[in-house]
């Protein structure tokens, strides 16, 4: 019983990461395949001491081969059913990724000054992500390219804000990481009226920049 139990529960997983990535490519949004943790290790790569266990794509050639062509993501997922669902930036939308807390903050805020926060989603228990439109390629004086291992939150101005837009990504929900937590929607891209609107970048920039130097100054 307890196997059959197991079973059920591991082909939901399943479903849940293909049928998430399909939503997402149904969106506009291209996904492409990522590690996840592995059975006796924190990833599946083969990379000794992964620095970023689970939540990295599976191939360096992720930027080309992100899609959302339905019959490929079912090849994919099918290949690979636990693998975690990345979402590459600069291309729909970019990121803002702050410290929980911040990001508590600044959606409050947003709501009482009447700012769209779009989509925003939880890593674990330490960080928000929130979804805006991208600027990319338009500004590409104003945007930049910004790798996972050169962020900004080492910016004063800034801390502990990290800005995924081009040569960039995120997990996408339902991740999960090597702690066993997942990747969650709080605001999900998606309502019975179909895809929610992707706010302007600007607008919620000011708000999540002012909440992280607030979070940062209060020493926690």
């Amino acid at each position: 019983m307890a196997e059959v139990l197991y079973r059920r529960k591991r082909r939901h997983t399943t479903d849940s990461m293909l049928e998430s990535a399909l939503r997402y490519a149904r969106l506009g949004w291209p996904v492409v395949r990522g590690a996840a943790p592995g059975e006796d290790r924190a990833c599946t790569c083969d990379r000794m001491g992964c620095p970023d266990p689970a939540a990295h794509p599976v191939t360096m050639a992720w930027g080309v081969e992100a899609s959302t062509d339905t019959d490929t993501i079912r090849r994919w997922w099918t290949a690979s059913p636990h693998a975690n669902v990345i979402l590459p930036t600069g291309r729909v939308f970019d990121v803002f990724d702050v410290p929980r807390e911040a990001g508590v903050m600044a959606l409050a805020r947003m709501g009482r000054a009447g700012v769209p926060a779009g989509p925003v989603a939880a890593v674990e228990s330490t960080r928000y992500l929130f979804f805006v439109a991208t600027r990319s390629p338009v500004d590409e004086d104003e945007w930049w390219s910004c790798h996972l291992d050169c962020v900004p939150e080492s910016v004063e101005e800034t801390p502990g804000l990290r800005w995924h837009c081009r040569d960039s990504f995120v997990l996408g929900a339902p991740s999960v990481l090597p702690s066993g937590d997942r990747v969650t929607w709080i605001r999900a891209p998606y309502d019975e009226g179909g895809s929610v609107p992707l706010p302007d970048p600007i607008a919620v920039l000011d708000i999540l920049s002012d909440a992280s130097e607030e979070f940062a100054g209060d020493g926690r």
